[in-house]
């Protein structure tokens, strides 16, 4: 019986041993954590800030709708094959609805619009005008039943960007900069509002559990409905393959693996750390997309550009950290984040229990 005993002390104290934790494995399990935090928030900010850019290089010689819905409707198509090859279920009736919904408000109204505009607006502009997203956010929040109360940051922080944008499509004469196409400036602004819209009511529409196969149901609406109205736009007569530059072929390329890459390391962050954090790039995107294209194509960037940048990202940082509730967006994959979706079944419900996104 002693024997026996000591024998299962024995196994006990080796089963210890075995489980206890090991703190050279938890040390670089925490160094492996940060690596991959730090890397995919590199291509949240900096991936998803040189789209403009490159969405200016694309529309030099490919007409804006085309260019958008190959971006979108190649990403969709490969990233709509990834999560079914990962177990996704085939998408309902209703999911196709609001995914086509989705893609009307964020893909053609938004991506499409911002496409036409930096045809007449520096890339830079586009970006930096693209930040009022968090502003609509705020204002169409505050509207429906239930929405959150507008404090005194919130005000102090529309305000100081509205001084921002002023700054940027005020007259020529300030700091002697040349006065920007007002044009290409409203359709950016309405671009905004559209791509806003879309996330407010993202949160209220039924979509599948996998973010991955509502972004890439979304991706391959929008991209469908860009081409449809390149064609009506009569686009195709504009587009000559001999007249395409190379750079603009490159640009397209990459707008496809910024829509993959950026999206896949969203969706990551929005798991792996708080949400407050990961909206940080509402705000980082125009300040990378201004030097981008200073660094890259050549764009004028003065005192003016320098001091509204500033100005623009101060006050919708002051918005955001006063409300992250509405999650802010950019114009990278067309894929906001939003609250999880009303779950239609069983297997819907138990998939909506992490943090959900379209």
């Amino acid at each position: 019986m002693q024997d026996s005993r000591r024998a299962e002390g024995r196994s006990r104290s080796r089963s210890a041993t075995l489980e206890a934790p090991c703190p050279a494995a938890d040390a670089t399990a925490r160094i492996s954590g940060r690596a991959k935090i730090l890397s995919a928030f590199s291509a949240v900010y900096f991936v998803w800030g040189c789209t403009y850019l490159a969405i200016r290089y694309a529309v030099q010689t490919i007409p804006p709708f085309l260019t958008a819905g190959l971006r979108f409707l190649v990403a969709g198509v490969v990233l709509y094959g990834f999560a079914r090859v990962r177990g996704s279920a085939s998408p309902s009736r209703r999911h196709w609805a609001s995914a086509a919904i989705l893609a009307v408000l964020l893909q053609v109204g938004g991506s499409g619009a911002l496409s036409w505009a930096e045809q007449r607006v520096p890339s830079g502009l586009a970006a930096l005008l693209s930040a009022t997203i968090p502003i609509w956010m705020v204002l169409l929040d505050r509207l429906h039943k239930g929405g959150t109360k507008i404090g005194g940051q919130v005000l102090g922080g529309m305000a100081i960007a509205s001084v921002g944008l002023a700054l940027l499509v005020g007259p020529a004469r300030i700091w002697g900069s040349t006065r920007v196409d007002l044009a290409g400036a409203g359709i950016v602004v309405f671009s905004s509002f559209s791509w806003a819209l879309g996330s407010v009511i993202s949160s209220r529409l039924a979509m599948p559990a996998s973010p991955f196969l509502g972004a890439a149901m979304e991706m391959v609406l929008g991209g469908a409905l860009l081409l449809l109205l390149g064609v009506l736009a009569g686009e195709p007569r504009q587009f000559h393959l001999s007249a395409v530059a190379a750079r603009s072929v490159w640009a397209v390329a990459y707008l496809i693996f910024a829509s993959l890459v950026g999206f896949s390391s969203y969706i990551w962050l929005l798991r792996s750390v708080s949400t407050a954090r990961v909206s940080t790039y509402a705000f980082v995107n125009p300040a990378v997309a201004v030097f981008a294209g200073w660094l890259a194509a050549g764009e004028v960037l003065m005192a003016r550009e320098v001091f509204a940048t500033v100005t623009v990202v101060a006050g919708v940082a002051l918005i955001i950290t006063h409300q992250p509730a509405p999650a802010a967006v950019g114009f990278d994959a067309g894929l906001p984040q939003t609250n999880p979706a009303v779950p239609n079944t069983a297997e819907e419900a138990r998939g909506t229990s992490s943090k959900h996104s379209f």
